[in-house]
């Protein structure tokens, strides 16, 4: 008889979340959201009503083959269309369920170029359908996902490792740290013409980061090409942080030496670090981080689950911070 040991960041196939449950929209987590923290700056967008149907990034590499070492059976996603129409992209409204309309209304996403650039040997703008050729194709793998707001999903990728975007670049010995940036776009881009935060959005990783084997580049999910709502067509994948570390319409890769400001630390610094590991330990300073709300799971109010450390990658990344003040270094 076969007994198996379910791995430390595995979820049961009860904590996947209904489709139908969708309709009933999650409630807000613990305190206020960030969407709620905006708006009390007078910053907030107006929810729309309609869905219209989605626009598909046409990216190549088509159907990915299914890396089992990260799928295992036992870890059931969260379904599709939850996954493409409850997220965070304020380019295209504060709420959740604005983006899949208003990244939906014309906005081209090929053809798309992503730059190579900063202190690496190979600087380069690439078409994403050749860089997805360069670095050997796609893969699918399926990762816990978890956001600084307290909700959590389970999220099938499909793309290709950072580690072979950072060595296409090769970047030098003073590189320390990667930047990614954002498109900018606010003729196309409706949030980009407020001053919901500050534009273009930046994020970052150390180099020894980009390099882990989890760090991926999201071209897709569910074997099909990202939804511009979720960020086509490069999107940043780190499942042992917060969601926001994860760049969406990513148009610039830089290789620099000091570490670079990302938006939502330059937004509230107190609030939001560089690292922003997921860590059950440190709260965030208006909510908890202990547990979490697996959106869909048990009704309207959603069943929460113990958060765990680097959101169950523990095993994998713990070392890459050793001797760190987590709580100083959130």
């Amino acid at each position: 008889m076969l007994i198996r040991s379910p791995k430390s960041w595995e979820l049961p196939e009860s904590a996947a979340t209904p489709e139908a449950d969708y309709a009933q929209r999650p409630r807000s987590d613990a305190g206020p959201a960030r969407r709620d923290f905006l708006k009390t700056l007078g910053l907030g967008l107006a929810a729309t009503s309609l869905l219209p149907p989605a626009l598909r990034a046409a990216t190549a590499g088509f159907p990915a083959k299914v890396n089992r070492a990260y799928r295992d059976p036992e870890l059931k996603p969260t379904p599709y269309e939850l996954i493409t129409s409850y997220n965070n992209f304020y380019e295209f409204g504060t709420d959740k369920s604005d983006p899949v309309e208003a990244a939906n209304k014309g906005w081209k996403t090929e053809p798309w170029t992503v730059e190579l650039a900063g202190l690496c040997r190979n600087p380069a703008k690439i078409d994403v359908n050749d860089l997805i050729a360069k670095v050997g194709g796609l893969e699918q793998r399926v990762y816990r996902f978890r956001c600084v707001e307290a909700w959590s999903m389970v999220i099938p990728w499909d793309g290709f490792p950072l580690a072979k975007l950072v060595a296409l670049a090769d970047p030098t010995e003073d590189a320390k740290y990667v930047k990614f940036t954002t498109v900018l776009d606010p003729k196309n881009i409706p949030g980009q013409r407020t001053g919901t935060l500050d534009w273009p959005y930046v994020e970052g990783l150390r180099l020894d980061e980009a390099r882990h084997d989890l760090a991926f580049i999201a071209t897709g999910i569910y074997g099909r090409a990202i939804p511009n709502q979720n960020g086509a067509p490069l999107r940043l994948v780190v499942p042992w942080k917060y969601g926001f570390k994860g760049i969406k319409s990513i148009v610039k890769v830089e290789f620099v030496a000091k570490q670079p400001r990302n938006t939502w630390n330059v937004m509230a610094a107190r609030e939001y670090g560089f690292f922003a590991n997921v860590n059950p330990k440190v709260d965030h300073p208006r909510w908890s981080q202990a547990s979490e709300r697996v959106i869909g799971a048990g009704g309207a109010l959603g069943r929460r689950q113990r958060t765990l450390m680097f959101n169950g990658y523990e095993k994998e990344v713990a070392a890459l911070y050793q001797g760190m003040d987590l709580a100083k270094f959130y």
